[in-house]
């Protein structure tokens, strides 16, 4: 029979106390509400983009149907528009991964290293242990 704990990876360091355990998944869930919001951001990225494209169809329709005024300004006023000052999407996204992202990434896992050797997930790790039903199919620690 295997051992029906959980891999060395996801087993508290001696000594850790259960506050920075908690700590630690605090931070961990934060990251992974930046990094939800990141995929927003991605999206935010690729309709705009879209729209944007979308646009050139639009002004095509106003000109076929005799509206060269308005094609005019759509094509002159909001194709290839900048989203804010100085930037379209892509560069928003790029400060965000070299800027925020890139800072949070790193600061997380310094921390981790520092205070649980560089282990991930303890807390939800911990969680499991708490949750699950030892010896019944579908609840074991970790894949056989």
């Amino acid at each position: 029979m295997s051992d029906d704990r959980p891999d060395m990876a996801h087993r508290r360091p001696e000594g850790l106390d259960d506050t920075t355990v908690e700590a630690l998944g605090k931070l961990s869930e934060a990251l992974e509400t930046a990094e939800r919001a990141r995929g927003h951001l991605y999206a935010f990225h690729q309709l705009t983009g879209r729209s944007d494209l979308m646009l050139d169809e639009a002004v095509e329709l106003l000109r076929a149907a005799g509206h060269e005024k308005q094609a005019e300004a759509v094509a002159a006023e909001l194709i290839g528009r900048n989203v804010i000052e100085g930037r379209w999407t892509f560069q928003i996204v790029e400060d965000y991964d070299d800027g925020y992202r890139r800072c949070f990434l790193e600061l997380e896992e310094r921390i981790r290293n520092e205070l649980a050797g560089g282990r991930r997930h303890l807390y939800e790790a911990e969680m499991k242990e708490r949750r699950r039903t030892r010896g019944r199919p579908g609840h074991e620690a970790r894949p056989s």
